[in-house]
């Protein structure tokens, strides 16, 4: 039960992803074409990252109200609505309309991000680092899905780009139903017509009872002010959102800068597709490596990929040279998103899994909000070489406070020897 729960989640994150993708790749482009002013361009991806933000409070509480299945459902369902809202406002032109509707989106996108958490509360403790992992790399099917369904139905109909919003809609329903079939612990204690749970599942909620239980001479009512003061959850927080800031940032602006260097479409959807495998790829060994090396390492490993990654797209602006800089960035993401989500798992008990969880994917929202507007801003004022030189500064600020707490980690293990 634990394995098929994991297998329909990580389809679910691609089918999220799949969405995402396809967001990234279109919203940009025919922002510009529609929007008054060019700058306003990625207007409709700050949108949908800003929803995000919008939503987490009231994603939070549909996840304590209704439970994990339920809200999951409910966010597909907007996804579903949100897509429609899309198609009406590219085929009538109607750019305000299209930024609400991607706005509407963001409560999907607050429902998806937690996927990963999920996954690690349906896998038996000892697994649940390769379980956030394996989940994540669900995302693989997003990095195929996402760019070829926006080329191949870019021209579905007359109006651009129409088709492609109209495709998630059908990526939408087979989400409800792959959905539909998930069974999450807090289904069997909240539902009445909940089937018994097999051994594998009682097992599973055994353990995690008796981790609940090992853990209540903890202060398990804290606020979430004395959650966030911790270092612990302070780095993850950094890890997550500037890793997940600096990606959107230059994920975001490279259909337009590849626009600008004269590239077709196509070339743009090729560029995403590696970008994404390798987003999700390393998804296969990155639990692995975190258990062996720790999520810090992993971490700073990270770090470094991103100003490989800066490195490479400040050389030149071939197709190759876009192709190798988003590829690399995918897996820099990977590291420090996969590491920061597990890390973060030592900062809060069960009790305050919603507060907590909730507090991390605004602040993620939150930074990404400023990148999504930025990266139309910089690229289409200052060009694709100030835009990256600008990602360097949020990398610098991570790498220092990993440094940091990696140093005081060490000095605290000595002390206690």
């Amino acid at each position: 039960m634990m394995r098929q729960n994991l297998i329909l989640l990580a389809l679910c994150q691609g089918l999220f992803l799949t969405n995402n993708v396809l967001f990234m790749a279109v919203n940009g482009l025919v922002g510009l074409t529609m929007a008054p002013m060019g700058w306003l361009a990625t207007l409709p991806i700050m949108a949908y990252v800003v929803g995000g933000a919008a939503s987490t409070g009231l994603v939070a509480k549909t996840q304590k109200q209704l439970g994990r299945k339920r809200s999951f459902e409910l966010g597909i369902g907007v996804a579903i609505f949100s897509a429609l809202l899309c198609v009406v406002a590219v085929w009538f032109r109607q750019f305000w309309l299209l930024v609400f509707a991607t706005f509407v989106a963001g409560f999907y996108q607050a429902n998806g991000q937690l996927y990963r958490f999920a996954a690690a509360e349906l896998a038996s403790p000892e697994l649940r680092d390769k379980a956030v992992s394996w989940v994540l790399a669900g995302g693989l099917l997003g990095a195929v899905a996402g760019p070829n369904l926006a080329s191949y139905t870019k021209d579905f109909f007359e109006v651009d780009f129409a088709g492609s919003y109209l495709s998630l809609t059908f990526v939408g329903l087979l989400a409800l139903l792959l959905m539909h079939r998930i069974q999450f612990s807090d289904d069997t204690r909240t539902s009445k017509n909940a089937k018994p749970a097999d051994a594998s599942t009682q097992a599973t909620e055994a353990r995690s009872q008796a981790s609940e239980t090992t853990s209540i001479q903890q202060p398990i009512n804290r606020s979430i002010g004395e959650i966030m003061r911790q270092p612990v959850f302070l780095v993850s927080v950094l890890g997550a959102s500037f890793g997940y800031g600096v990606m959107n940032l230059l994920m975001a602006a490279t259909p337009l800068a590849m626009q600008v260097c004269g590239m077709p479409f196509s070339d743009a959807a090729f560029v995403l597709e590696w970008h994404v495998i390798g987003m999700f790829a390393p998804g296969f060994f990155t639990g692995h490596l975190i258990q062996r090396f720790g999520a810090v390492k992993i971490m700073l490993t990270g770090v470094f990929l991103n100003l490989v990654c800066i490195g490479i797209a400040l050389s030149g602006t071939e197709l190759y040279q876009f192709t190798l800089a988003l590829f690399v960035l995918g897996v820099g993401w990977n590291f420090l998103f996969t590491a920061s989500t597990t890390f973060s798992l030592q900062a809060y008990h069960p009790a305050e899994r919603d507060k907590a969880q909730g507090a991390i994917n605004f602040w993620v929202f939150f930074v990404m909000g400023f990148s999504s507007l930025g990266s139309g801003a910089l690229v289409t004022a200052q060009g694709w070489q100030i835009l990256n030189m600008v990602s360097v500064l949020p990398m610098l600020i991570l790498l220092l406070a990993l440094l940091l707490y990696f140093s005081q980690a060490k000095v605290n293990a000595a002390s206690t020897r």
